[in-house]
C-alpha cells in the first residue's frame, strides 16, 4: 500500500466521498498524479488534484497541470462535429461524400456522417504507413484518407477507429466550415474558449511544457499489483504478431510509445481524438455545459437531445472488431454497454482515453465528469481508478 497524498482543491457539501475515492486510488491503485472534477452545469461540485506530475515524484501536480488524455479528446471532437450539425453545415444522416466528394472512392459513396463517427465505416486502418510529420500536410493527408478502402462492409459492423477517426473528422469539418478551419482550431475558438476549458487539440507554442505532466507506463511488478486483470491479451497478441484489425488500427499512423506522448513535438501536432492535452476540469466543464444545457456550447438543444438519446440508431452487432469487446457508439461518443457502465442511466455519453482518462455527460443528473492522470493503466475501457471516482459521484447524488 502506498502512502496517502495530500488532496488539494474543493468539494461541495456532500461530495467528500469523491475525495476519499481519489485518496484510495493513490494508496490502493498506484496513482502517481491525478485530478477529478464534477460540474453541475457551470457550478463546480468537485475540483480535486493530488500527487506528482513527474515519474520521480518530485514535482507536485498543480491546479493547472495538463496531461495527454488520448481518446478522451474524441468527445471534444464529437462536440465539434455536433456544432457543425447545429449550424446546418453537416447532417448526421447524409453521406460524407456529399460534403467531401473524393471520399466516395473505393465504394465509400454511401457512408453517412453518423456511420463514420460511430466507427462503422471500416476505416480503422490505413494501407500505407503514415509518419507523424505527414499529419501536418492536410491536403496530402486528405487525399490519402479519401482513397482508403474499407476493411469491412460499411454499416454492418463497428470497430474502433482509434487513430484515424479524428483525421477523417478534421478533413470533413475543413470541407464544410466557411472559414476552412481544422478541427483543432475550430474546437479552440468555438468550444474551449466559450466554456473556459483548459484543453487543446494541437498544443500552442504559448503553452509552456512545464505545465504538462510526464506519463508513466505501468511496468514490472506494478503490472501484477494493479493491472493483471486488465491486460488486453487478444489485442496484445495481434499487435505482437503484426497482423489483424487491432494491429492495423493501433499502430498506424505510428504514435510511438504512449509514455513518450507528453513531448512537445508530439503534442503540437493536431491529431484530433488522439493527442488532446488538458485536465479533468476542462473535461468536466465541457460535459457539464452539455449535460446542464447552460448555453456555453454552440450546440442546439435538439442536437444535445440527440446526443443524450437512450435508444440509439446503433443496430450493428455489439462486438467491436478492433477492441474485441462489446461497445456501443453514438454520434462520436460511447454509451454504457455490458460490463462498462457509467452515468446514472443510458442517456449518459462520453469517451475514455488510453491509460484511464475519462470524461462524460450525465444529462439526467445534469452533471459533467472529468478524470485525468499520468500513470497509464491497461484497461481497454473501464479503468478501476475512474470507476471508483464516478461510483463515488453517483453515491453522492443518490
Amino acid at each position: 500500500m502506498s502512502p496517502a497524498p495530500s488532496i488539494h482543491g474543493d468539494v461541495a457539501a456532500g461530495f467528500g466521498p469523491v475525495a476519499d475515492a481519489l485518496r484510495r486510488n493513490f494508496t490502493d491503485h498506484g496513482e502517481i498524479g491525478a485530478a477529478v472534477a464534477v460540474y453541475a452545469g457551470e457550478q463546480p461540485l468537485v475540483d480535486l488534484w493530488a500527487g506528482h506530475r513527474d515519474r520521480r515524484r518530485e514535482e507536485p501536480w498543480e491546479r493547472d497541470t495538463i496531461v495527454p488524455v488520448f481518446s478522451s479528446s474524441k468527445g471534444m471532437a464529437a462536440f465539434t462535429i455536433a456544432t457543425a450539425v447545429s449550424r446546418g453545415l453537416l447532417d448526421y444522416e447524409q453521406p460524407v461524400a456529399k460534403y467531401w466528394p473524393e471520399f466516395a472512392a473505393n465504394g465509400k459513396d454511401q457512408i453517412t456522417v453518423r456511420q463514420l463517427i460511430d466507427h462503422q465505416a471500416g476505416l480503422s486502418g490505413l494501407d500505407r504507413i503514415v509518419k507523424l510529420r505527414e499529419l501536418s500536410d492536410r491536403d496530402a493527408l486528405g487525399e490519402l484518407l479519401a482513397a482508403q478502402k474499407p476493411a469491412w462492409t460499411p454499416g454492418t459492423r463497428h470497430g474502433y477507429h482509434a487513430l484515424t477517426l479524428g483525421l477523417y473528422q478534421s478533413e470533413l469539418l475543413r470541407r464544410v466550415d466557411p472559414a476552412g478551419r481544422s478541427l483543432g482550431r475550430f474546437f479552440a475558438e468555438e468550444i474551449a474558449a466559450p466554456a473556459d476549458a483548459d484543453m487543446f487539440i494541437g498544443l500552442p507554442e504559448s503553452e509552456p511544457m512545464e505545465r504538462v505532466a510526464q506519463l508513466s507506463a505501468t511496468k514490472g511488478l506494478d503490472i501484477l499489483r494493479y493491472e493483471l486483470a486488465d491486460i488486453p491479451v487478444r489485442i496484445g497478441a495481434e499487435v505482437y504478431a503484426k497482423r489483424g484489425l487491432s494491429y492495423a488500427a493501433l499502430t498506424n499512423p505510428r504514435p510511438g510509445a504512449p509514455a513518450r506522448a507528453a513531448r512537445r513535438e508530439f503534442l503540437e501536432i493536431e491529431w484530433p481524438g488522439m493527442n488532446g492535452v488538458g485536465n479533468a476540469r476542462a473535461l468536466a466543464r465541457v460535459y457539464g455545459a452539455a449535460a446542464g444545457r447552460t448555453g456555453a456550447l454552440p450546440i442546439s438543444d435538439d442536437v444535445l437531445e440527440l446526443l443524450a438519446a437512450a435508444d440509439t440508431a446503433d443496430d450493428v452487432p455489439a462486438d467491436d472488431l478492433v477492441l474485441h469487446t462489446k461497445s456501443r457508439y453514438h454520434l462520436g461518443f460511447r454509451k454504457s454497454r455490458g460490463s462498462f457502465r457509467f452515468g446514472s442511466d443510458k442517456r449518459a455519453y462520453g469517451t475514455t482515453g488510453l491509460g484511464g482518462s475519462f470524461g462524460f455527460a450525465d444529462p439526467t443528473t445534469g452533471l459533467g465528469f472529468g478524470y485525468s492522470m499520468n500513470r497509464l493503466g491497461m484497461a481497454i475501457l473501464d479503468d478501476v481508478r475512474s470507476r471508483n471516482l464516478r461510483d463515488a459521484v453517483l453515491r453522492c447524488v443518490g
